[in-house]
This record gives structure tokens, C-alpha cells and sequence, in this order.
């Protein structure tokens, strides 16, 4: 705010101060005029007066030079041809005074006007007069001089720089009040935002800051700096949680394994045998926890996962990963096949598409019985436009397994559940690490039941443009489809 005033009172200095040179130099130009008109107009009505040698003690000219002083102000005299004068507004001042000593009565009488300033030894102040001749023909007969205190102009300059005043007051008053409300309307939301911010970094993760008021910049930013702290508070209670559930998980198979060793460590020299299954048991419970934490390292990546999303060939990543698993499949007796056009563009992080089916299929894999089937496939969901590629691209891994209950489909994507209960095999983080890579990608990922039994497990992505699915796609799947 003091900013903004100063600003006002340096530019209205800057134009006022050299406009009231300006105007003391208008003003006197046109006192100077005005006084040349008058004096030739009085010289005028004397001039026959003056040419007869009448003119002293006229009054019919007196009357005219009083009457001019009581209206203008101004002092006039007149003199005949050689200076002598003839009427004088003065009454202090006698007629029959001579003038011709005057500089600009001087000058009058050689025929030239005079104008100009120059101090009065006989009124004591300087003094601003005009001086022109009275001619009859070509004949100088007389002069008229009339003068005004030079600080008549001042005086009047004075006036009008008041007024010039007046504005410039009334326009830093003005300022101070727009100063006040733009203050009002800008920095008060600002210091709200800059309040918000501190709280936030001590650590208030429910602060928001206001989003009505201010303008609309100050507006986008607090709705920007709410949807950042909604994210922080989101991502500390999911890290919090992420840690409990850790925690939770981790300490079972410890303390198994601790016990495990424990009995082995009693046994190893009254019953070998037994602790050698006691050893066996624990190396089953490293491999349960080395599981585990694999899992965990798993979504805690996937939780960090962000970026921008790419064209990525779901089709070519669908057969690709059905390749790579058909040889566990047929291990297990179990038929895996897969089902996808030529091309199946869409949106998703690079590496997302990959580890979604992969997990999609570990778990198909670990519920479907020998002589099961599992089928990849990948569908492109049409918008109804002729001239576009489609809206989603869902990819379906369904199997022949036992299916899920409804509770069990409404938890299938929380950390740490498995299907069977505690006493399953696997870490309970398969699906969450496909919500969490799908979410990233912009994608939804679902469980259903089948109809015939068996579970799909479903994965939808948004499809680019028509311009984007013909430029290139990601290197990798173009590679995989030369492959």
C-alpha cells in the first residue's frame, strides 16, 4: 500500500511541479497580451485628445483610466509626445508629472512597444508593465503605460497551482483508498495462503487455505495448495498405515522362524532328526518372509509411482506375458491362452501394464485346479464413433478356479488379505500392487465372478487420441512386437 501511494506522489510530482513553471510562464504571456490589447485599445480613445493638445485633464479619458484600474487593477498613465503625463489613475500621483526617464515610456516614444519587468524605486516593488505609443498617422503624439505588481502573477499562478493541489490531494486520497482495497483484496488472501503454508510445514495436515476470495489467480493457487495437502495427508496416512500393516505382517513369520531355530538350537544334539525338520520348517518360513518382503519393496515402489502416462500396446504385452508364463501353467496342468487383436493402444506408465499382468496371473494360477483354464484376453470397448479407436482398452485375465464371495470381492484389493485367511500361501499383495499401478496409469482395476464359476480379474485403460495411436508407440512394446 505505501508502495502504491508513493508511486502517485512521485508521478504527481513529476507532472505537477514542472506544469506550475509551465503555468507562470502561461500566466504572464497572458497578462502581457492582455495588457498590450488594453493599452492600444486606451490609445486609441486618447489619440485625438493627445493630437490636439486637449487631453490633460479630459474627463472624459479620466473616467475611462479609473474605470479600467478599478476593474483590472492595473496602473495606467498616459503622456503626451514628449513624456509629460496627461491622465494618471494614481491619485497619489499628480499629472503633469514627466515620464520621458522611464525606460519603457522611453521606447514608446521612439515608437517601439515596451513590455518587460523591472523594480520601482518610487513604489518599492518591482513591477510588470506595457508601454505603447499613441500614433496619429505616423506621428508618435503620446504613450500609454500600464503596469501591474509583479507579484500579481504569482498571486495568480498561486491560484491556479492550489487548485493543481487540490487535485493532486485528492488523487493520492484516491490512490490510498485503491491502495487499501487492491491491499485487501491481494494480500490478505495471500497472508492467509502464506499462514496455511506454515501450518502445513509444522506439520497440520488438515489445514486448507480459503478458496473465495482474492482473485482468480490467488483462487487457483489455495485450490491447488488444498488439493497438495488432501495428497500429503493422503500419502502419510497410507505410509502409516502401510507401516502398521508391515509391522503386523513381518512379525508373525519372525516369530515363527525365531522359534523354529529356538527348538532346533534344544534338539540339535538329543534329536538331530528333529532338528533337522525343525530347520527345514524354518527355512520355509525364510522364504515365506523373503516372499513377504518382496511384496512389500513391490508396492512400496508402486505407491511412489508417478509420471506421465504413454501408448503402450496392451495386445503385444498381453501375448508377450502369457508366453513367459504358459511353461508354469503347463506344470501345473493348467491351459493358459490368450486372446488380443493385432493392436490395442492405450494410456499407462511404463512397466504398469507388465506387472498388472503378471499378478493377475500368479493369482489365477495359485486358485485354478489342474485342468483348468486361464485366459488372457484384451478387449477395445468402442465409443460408438465411426471415426475413433475407442474409450477404454480392458484387459481380462479369467480363470476356472473357485470364485470369491461377495465379502471376499470387496476386499480383494486391500494390503496384506488373502482369500483363504492367514493360513494361505502368499503375502496379500498382489492386488494391491495392481490397484496401486492402475491408479497411477489412470486405469480402474476390478474383480469379478463369473457366472460359471472362477474369477475376472480386470483392468481398464483410457485410450489416446486417433493422432497418438498412429504416431509411435513406447520402444519397448514395438520391440516385443518385432519379437
Amino acid at each position: 500500500m505505501a508502495v502504491f501511494v508513493t508511486i502517485t506522489v512521485v508521478v504527481l510530482a513529476a507532472h505537477d511541479i514542472p506544469l506550475a513553471g509551465h503555468l507562470r510562464t502561461v500566466e504572464r504571456d497572458r497578462l502581457v497580451t492582455g495588457l498590450e490589447r488594453d493599452a492600444f485599445v486606451i490609445a486609441g480613445r486618447a489619440e485625438e485628445l493627445l493630437e490636439t493638445g486637449t487631453g490633460r485633464g479630459d474627463p472624459g479619458l479620466q473616467r475611462i483610466i479609473d474605470t479600467y484600474r478599478s476593474n483590472s487593477g492595473a496602473r495606467v498613465v498616459i503622456t503626451d509626445r514628449i513624456g509629460i503625463a496627461t491622465s494618471i489613475s494614481d491619485e497619489e500621483v499628480a499629472a503633469g508629472a514627466n515620464y520621458a526617464t522611464r525606460p519603457e515610456i522611453a521606447s514608446a516614444l521612439a515608437g517601439s512597444p515596451a513590455t518587460g519587468e523591472r523594480y520601482s524605486s518610487t513604489l518599492g516593488f518591482r513591477l510588470l508593465y506595457v508601454a505603447v505609443p499613441v500614433l496619429s498617422g505616423e506621428s508618435v503624439v503620446g504613450t500609454v503605460r500600464l503596469t501591474y505588481p509583479a507579484s500579481e502573477v504569482g498571486n495568480r499562478v498561486a491560484t491556479r497551482v492550489r487548485g493543481l493541489l487540490i487535485v493532486a490531494l485528492i488523487s493520492i486520497i484516491t490512490a490510498a483508498g485503491a491502495a487499501a482495497v487492491l491491499a485487501g483484496t491481494f494480500t490478505r488472501p495471500i497472508r492467509r495462503l502464506r499462514s496455511a503454508t506454515d501450518r502445513l510445514a509444522a506439520g497440520d495436515l488438515t489445514v486448507t487455505a480459503p478458496t473465495d476470495e482474492g482473485p482468480p489467480e490467488i483462487r487457483g493457487l489455495a485450490h491447488a495448495f488444498n488439493a497438495m495437502s488432501t495428497r500429503i495427508q493422503r500419502q502419510v496416512d497410507g505410509q502409516r498405515a502401510f507401516a502398521g500393516d508391515a509391522s503386523h505382517q513381518l512379525r508373525t513369520p519372525l516369530t515363527a522362524l525365531r522359534l523354529r531355530l529356538d527348538q532346533a538350537a534344544e534338539m540339535v544334539d538329543t534329536d538331530p532328526a528333529g532338528a533337522r525338520l525343525r530347520l527345514e520348517s524354518a527355512s520355509a518360513e525364510t522364504e515365506r518372509l523373503q516372499h513377504l518382503v518382496d511384496g512389500l519393496l513391490a508396492l512400496a515402489r508402486a505407491d511412489g509411482r508417478t509420471g506421465v502416462t504413454e501408448p503402450i500396446d496392451i495386445a503385444v504385452l498381453a501375448r508377450e506375458r502369457t508366453e513367459v508364463w504358459s511353461s508354469l501353467a503347463d506344470e501345473q496342468g493348467v491351459v493358459l491362452t490368450a486372446h488380443a487383436p493385432d493392436r490395442a493402444i492405450a494410456l499407462a506408465i511404463p512397466g504398469a501394464v507388465e506387472q498388472i499382468i503378471d499378478n493377475f496371473i500368479d493369482n489365477a494360477l495359485a486358485v485354478t485346479p489342474p485342468g483348468g483354464t486361464i485366459e488372457v484376453s484384451v478387449e477395445i470397448e468402442q465409443s460408438g464413433d465411426a471415426t475413433s479407436s475407442g474409450d477404454h482398452v480392458t484387459l481380462h485375465v479369467r480363470d476356472t478356479g473357485p470364485g470369491m464371495t461377495d465379502e471376499q470381492l470387496a476386499r480383494a484389493f486391500d494390503r496384506f488379505w488373502r482369500a483363504g485367511g492367514s493360513g494361505t500361501t502368499g503375502s496379500g499383495l498382489g492386488l494391491a500392487i495392481v490397484a496401486q499401478l492402475a491408479a497411477a496409469s489412470d486405469a480402474v482395476a476390478t474383480i469379478a465372478r463369473r457366472a460359471n464359476g472362477g474369477i475376472d480379474a480386470a483392468a481398464a485403460f483410457r485410450t489416446p487420441d486417433i493422432a497418438t495411436q498412429r504416431s509411435s508407440v513406447n520402444h519397448r512394446t514395438n520391440e516385443g512386437s518385432r519379437s
